[in-house]
């Protein structure tokens, strides 16, 4: 028993991914492709995806939104968990980094469940609020700019129907969040955006140390 979080080390993380994460081959592939990427950085990690996916079943999920898809693997993670009748709105704004996302979800045969939209995200969000898409969606993964994740957030809990779940990616920051002589932009906006959501009444909240900090936030009825 433990009254705190563990420590994960490297031995300690690889027992955990070799003994818990069941990889399909379409995302190890894509995973491996992206390693080389000069923004490799930038995707998330295998125990993630998996999270996503086990969430996604969890809520009985349909209708998703995807804020930020990079070379799309959090896409078709959430793609191969969906339901055949299942879509995802994606939005990005870089037409060379989703080329390689597309290629990958036509190879995993998920293309008709995904909506890639490019264009500044909160563009799209607010595109589809006035199309009186309101409370019609049942989870959504942020996982973009960070300088912006309030605003996304706010719109995306618009779309949100009581009783969906967001998650957002980045929480913890590599443990910057916590070190306030750093006042570096993203780190202070992800300050203020985790403490926003502690004040608000209006969700349930879990900030889970998996990843890089992953913020679980459902929307109370």
């Amino acid at each position: 028993m433990s009254r705190r979080t563990i420590q994960v080390d490297d031995r300690l993380y690889e027992y955990l991914v070799r003994v818990s994460v069941r990889e399909p081959a379409a995302l190890k592939t894509l995973r491996d492709e992206t390693a080389v990427h000069p923004r490799a950085g930038m995707q998330i990690s295998p125990e993630v995806g998996q999270l996503l996916q086990l969430l996604v079943r969890l809520t009985g999920a349909r209708r998703t939104i995807e804020v930020g898809v990079f070379t799309g693997y959090s896409s078709l993670a959430i793609a191969l968990a969906l339901p055949a009748d299942g879509r995802i709105l994606a939005c990005d704004v870089s037409d060379e980094y989703t080329a390689v996302a597309r290629r990958h979800w036509q190879a995993a045969g998920v293309t008709d469940k995904i909506e890639l939209v490019i264009a500044p995200a909160f563009e799209t969000l607010e595109a589809r609020l006035r199309q009186g898409e309101a409370g019609c969606y049942d989870f959504a993964f942020i996982d973009a700019d960070k300088g912006n994740y309030i605003g996304y957030y706010e719109k995306v809990f618009e779309l949100l129907r009581p009783g969906g779940l967001i998650a957002v990616d980045n929480t913890l920051w590599g443990g910057a969040v916590a070190d306030e002589a750093d006042q570096s932009a993203d780190t202070v906006a992800l300050r203020r955006f985790n403490e926003q959501l502690l004040a608000d009444e209006r969700i349930d909240l879990s900030l889970v140390p998996i990843g890089d900090g992953l913020t679980l936030v459902r929307r109370r009825g």
